[in-house]
């Protein structure tokens, strides 16, 4: 599959987070950074978005396993 370039509303969609989730997760350093695409424009990789929701499917069957 090729890499694309996400902005935010795609972004929000793909990981049933709210904006303020994302940019919060951001700052922990938990979540993708975003980089810019010009003066106002903002946008995430597809590839560092679905490795970010593979380690929460990831995480969340071994938390399964350690009940």
């Amino acid at each position: 599959v090729q890499q694309s370039i996400l902005r935010l509303p795609a972004v929000i969609k793909r990981t049933g987070l709210s904006r303020s989730s994302i940019y919060a997760a951001m700052q922990n350093g938990d979540f993708p950074s975003r980089i810019s695409l010009g003066a106002r424009a903002v946008g995430w990789l597809s590839d560092d978005i679905d490795k970010w929701v593979q380690s929460r499917i990831i995480r969340f069957k071994l938390s399964l396993i350690h009940i």
